[in-house]
């Protein structure tokens, strides 16, 4: 029984230091670190932190689903192309695509 419990503390020790080593705001992340992140997780990312502003705190209480749809391929493949540069710049110029897209679109209607 001791052994378990052994076990146990040994995993959450190494889990805790995972952790602590990735606490960090996504405003902050590179394009790196985001990819980094489990493909089926990176659109939740990108819907969290479309809701945040640059200081972390909540910009709204909804998020834009259908742009945030949109603006999740966007983001990572502008990721790939350069994964050193900022993960949070690179979602507000898809943002600011979407948002210019859909003035344009209102204009013809």
């Amino acid at each position: 029984m001791k052994r378990i419990y052994f076990i146990a503390a040994a995993l959450s020790f190494c889990a805790t230091g995972i952790v602590a080593e990735t606490k960090k705001p996504t405003a902050k992340w590179t394009c790196e670190e985001f990819l980094a992140v489990d493909e089926q997780f990176q659109p939740k990312v990108i819907y969290w932190s479309s809701a945040q502003t640059k200081a972390g705190k909540a910009l709204g209480s909804a998020v834009d689903i259908e742009g945030a749809e949109k603006v999740v391929p966007m983001v990572i493949d502008d990721c790939k192309k350069a994964p050193q540069e900022s993960f949070w710049s690179k979602l507000k110029g898809a943002w600011k695509k979407i948002e210019a897209d859909a003035k344009s679109l209102g204009k013809k209607l």
